[in-house]
């Protein structure tokens, strides 16, 4: 007899504004509308999956001076998105990525609270932190904490909200001989906090949600975000794509989880992937390749190759080879986008890979920034997911479409049905919060602080 697979969990990811979307396809549509964000979230409790993932960007990037040509068409706040769409869905959970350096924990908690709520227990919050003053002028701040300051923050800016949430009581429902059952309203406590972050105390003016806490996300992969996510995460949002890596990563983590006192189901791992689905292994990819020749224009590869090389390069042939000079480490050129904290050796190996596989400029990007994790027939794509989660290498994905806003149909129609199938996969929704579909149990409430 088979023996039955373990279970995946499933995520949609809206990818906003990066160079994952192919922006030239005439079915990709518009990253604001909410008609796009509705479609998207739709299709993904059609499949059943855990939760709907919204990034965050809080302020425009810019490019050698420039707006970046891929954030003119905006970046909305994803709290008041996924408040819309907890009107359109049911059952699928809604997850914002709100940044703990440049907000106050009353009230992003009293947001998130009401988005809580608003969904009937669907809410979760990704925590994400900073120290880039190029983000900061808009906040007044600049870039004024260090690395290990911004986790210091994270952590004591969690607590706090954990803390503010408990601080109703839940409503009991008492069965009373003269008055029948009823709803007594859970009583309301007194919060005081004092540390080194924040000093804050009252009473909190939103009561417990359905799932007592929205759920946590994490997406550092540093050993401070590690350590972050296993004191305090229920999901992690990491990049580890491949089988080795994801392994790698997957024991790490659960391994930290023993000594905060929490047993390695409490915290699921899901990788951010991406997929192509064709209707054999080689039509998937060879629609594959060409994706990623879309993704990654000529204008796009050069792009690229400046932030790394910190120089000027639009005089160099995207086809042809890589420059012959020396990278600039002085100077950066993008501002508000991910920065390569060695970009010396970074060069030094997109140089050694050049070299080895005589690649130019363009298809070097290509290859080192290629993110399409699960490729070919909706068989195989099924079957390669379940292996992934089965060797202990992830709990589940977070899946980023390359079209906007159908690029999770295909997905859902051909391969959700073979995971089904496998028994890797719910065929039904069991519960009605994000926490009944992710396993992790409602947290008890605690005396406020």
């Amino acid at each position: 007899m088979t023996p039955p697979h373990r279970q995946i969990h499933l995520a949609a990811h809206f990818p906003g504004v990066n160079n994952t979307t192919v922006w030239a396809d005439p079915r990709a549509g518009s990253q604001i509308d909410f008609s796009s964000f509705e479609h998207l979230a739709r299709t993904a409790e059609r499949g059943k999956f855990d939760f709907f993932f919204l990034a965050e960007g809080l302020r425009l990037r810019e490019h050698k001076g420039r707006i970046h040509d891929l954030d003119v068409v905006g970046r909305p706040e994803s709290l008041t998105v996924l408040s819309a769409l907890s009107a359109v869905t049911e059952r699928l959970g809604l997850a914002a990525t709100v940044n703990t350096t440049f907000n106050e924990p009353y009230e992003l908690a009293r947001r998130l609270a009401t988005l809580d709520h608003l969904s009937g227990g669907r809410a979760a919050w990704n925590v994400v932190t900073t120290n880039d003053a190029f983000t900061g002028a808009n906040f007044r701040r600049g870039g004024f904490l260090d690395r290990a300051d911004r986790y210091r923050r994270a952590e004591e800016f969690v607590r706090l909200s954990r803390t503010l949430w408990d601080s109703w009581e839940p409503d009991a429902v008492v069965a009373d001989p003269e008055r029948g059952v009823f709803v007594r309203p859970g009583a309301i406590r007194e919060f005081r906090h004092e540390g080194p972050q924040f000093t804050v105390a009252g009473h909190f003016t939103v009561p417990r949600s359905p799932q007592g806490h929205p759920v946590i996300i994490q997406a550092g992969d540093s050993d401070e975000g590690r350590e972050f996510a296993a004191a305090n995460a229920d999901v992690i949002f990491t990049r580890h794509g491949t089988l080795a890596e994801g392994k790698a990563f997957y024991a790490d983590v659960k391994s930290r989880l023993a000594r905060y006192g929490r047993r390695p189901h409490e915290l699921k791992i899901m990788p951010g992937v991406t997929f192509v689905i064709g209707d054999t292994d080689a039509e998937a990819a060879e629609l594959a390749a060409e994706i990623r020749r879309q993704q990654v224009s000529p204008q796009t590869a050069i792009a690229f190759l400046e932030q790394i090389w910190g120089r000027d390069l639009s005089g160099y042939d995207p086809d042809g080879p890589l420059p012959d000079i020396e990278p600039d480490l002085s100077t950066e050129v993008a501002e508000g986008r991910v920065r390569h904290h060695d970009r010396a050796a970074v060069a030094e190996r997109w140089r050694a890979v050049a070299r080895e596989k005589g690649l130019s400029i363009r298809e070097l990007v290509i290859e080192m920034t290629g993110r399409q994790s699960f490729v070919g027939s909706p068989q195989t794509v099924a079957k390669s997911m379940a292996e992934f989660v089965a060797a202990g290498a992830a709990d589940g994905f977070i899946l980023v479409p390359h079209l906007i806003p159908g690029g999770l149909d295909d997905f859902v129609d051909r391969v959700v049905p073979l995971l089904q199938e496998l028994g890797a996969f719910r065929a039904e929704y069991t519960g009605t919060t994000l926490r009944d579909h992710l396993g992790i149990a409602v947290p008890a409430g605690k005396e406020a602080a």
